[in-house]
């Protein structure tokens, strides 16, 4: 929890580097879990900055490349967009990159909210070694070594009643 709270000072601080005041610049937390971190990177730019930092809850849900080839339908999540991503630095911030094909997704979902200036991605954990689409996130909290048979998960204080930050690294059976 402790480590967790300093990549995201490290990450903020990173993003103002580059960003300067936000005046030009939103962020797209992706559905489902990527907003949750983009929640704590938000609050962690406003303190900092002092200003409000434009937040939106992306869902990438229909635009996903195996929407129609999964056993169980998909739920959608709500988009949450209260602005337009026309000419705007946009931020895309997700907990985990695994392939990268929930990028894509995003990507192609952000193209409804207008045509951004640029885009960068960070990301919470980048999973080396599994990419599938060319993608790369530019604002990485930590990189780990992965298989395709292990499962990174990210669990968040206050959420589903999580007492302390935790990423674990599982073994799928």
């Amino acid at each position: 929890s402790p480590q967790i709270e300093l990549i995201i000072k490290r990450m903020c601080h990173q993003l103002i580097e580059n960003h300067n005041d936000f005046s030009n610049s939103v962020i797209l937390g992706l559905q489902p879990r990527g907003v949750f971190f983009a929640d704590r990177i938000q609050q962690g730019l406003e303190q900092i900055l002092g200003v409000e930092v434009p937040l939106g809850y992306l869902d990438t849900t229909f635009f996903r490349d195996d929407f129609r080839r999964r056993d169980s339908p998909l739920q959608p999540q709500e988009n949450n967009v209260p602005f337009l991503v026309e000419n705007k630095n946009v931020i895309l911030i997700d907990d985990v990159l695994f392939t990268g094909r929930t990028i894509r997704a995003a990507m192609d979902a952000m193209q409804s909210f207008g045509r951004p200036k640029k885009v960068e991605l960070m990301v919470l954990i980048e999973r080396k070694y599994v990419r599938e689409l060319p993608i790369e996130a530019a604002y990485v909290g930590k990189s780990i070594n992965s298989l395709y048979s292990q499962k990174v998960t990210v669990e968040w204080k206050g959420v589903n009643d999580k007492v302390e930050d935790k990423i674990w690294l599982l073994r799928e059976d």
